[in-house]
């Protein structure tokens, strides 16, 4: 998964969304003590960055140094490069003991993950029985009738180089497993709906583009997604405002839960 990311690991950095803070707030009510988060698949801290802002320490890990160079450095953000395929030795190591983390998120990642493996050392790390586990994903972005079109059929043409679990993406997390049960005061794990907005240019949004790990794929099989009319299509309907930018919109999904009593 990592090496899908580490040649656009600039442009990820520079376009992908960030998180809105209704996100975490919403979160952060749902969790009882604000001590120490893992954020997994930290990738260049974005979630990291805004948890550090709440809980008093964030232990951020990926598998992709390249990604964590270009995280911003926290007091109490902690980064560490793990192995892709994590042993129970090694989260001892670097993230902590069994029940010593309050909450566990994962930001646009969960669907690459070997789920039985992590999800049984996310029950080990959390703390019972109000732990909790966060993760969210963003599907495409929104940004008007007219440019919109244009660009779900250009997605739709990109998916023969899209890894098979997108689609868990694109179905907004609802049909990714998740063992866990439903934290106070709501009645199921999600997903729960937010919205992130920023502006952008659209050199920015060819940027974003360029960043996805299907752009990758496609270019290493010859394949230029962004050929001379698709750049063309796009420029004739991005109607930017006066300082050349357009409000794009991701809607975030998230699925959220809590560990419970562990019976054995």
């Amino acid at each position: 998964m990592a090496n899908l990311f580490l040649k656009q690991a600039n442009q990820y950095a520079k376009t992908r969304p960030g998180y809105p803070q209704q996100l975490f707030d919403f979160i952060a009510s749902k969790t009882p003590t604000h001590d120490v988060v893992w954020d997994v698949g930290t990738g260049n801290g974005q979630a990291a960055v805004s948890l550090a802002s709440i809980y008093k320490s964030v232990i951020g890990t990926d598998t992709s140094n390249t990604q964590l160079e270009l995280a911003p450095k926290l007091p109490n953000i902690r980064y560490e490069c793990t192995s892709a395929t994590l042993s129970m030795s090694e989260l001892g190591q670097k993230i902590g003991k069994e029940s010593s983390v309050d909450l566990v998120t994962v930001a646009q990642a969960l669907h690459w993950f070997d789920d039985d493996t992590f999800y049984n050392q996310v029950k080990y790390i959390l703390k019972k029985p109000n732990g909790i586990i966060a993760a969210w994903c963003y599907t495409i972005p929104e940004i008007d009738d007219q440019f919109d079109p244009i660009f779900h059929k250009f997605y739709k043409e990109s998916k023969p180089y899209w890894d098979s679990l997108r689609g868990l993406v694109d179905d907004k997390y609802t049909s990714i497993k998740f063992p866990f049960g439903p934290v106070d005061g709501c009645d199921h794990t999600g997903p729960f709906e937010f919205r992130s907005t920023k502006l952008m240019s659209l050199d920015e949004f060819f940027m974003y583009i360029k960043s996805w790990s299907a752009y990758q794929t496609a270019k290493e099989k010859g394949v230029e997604l962004l050929n001379e009319n698709v750049v063309n299509e796009f420029t004739k309907a991005w109607n930017e405002d006066e300082n050349g930018q357009k409000s794009v919109t991701y809607p975030v999904y998230l699925r959220i839960g809590k560990v419970g009593e562990l019976v054995n």
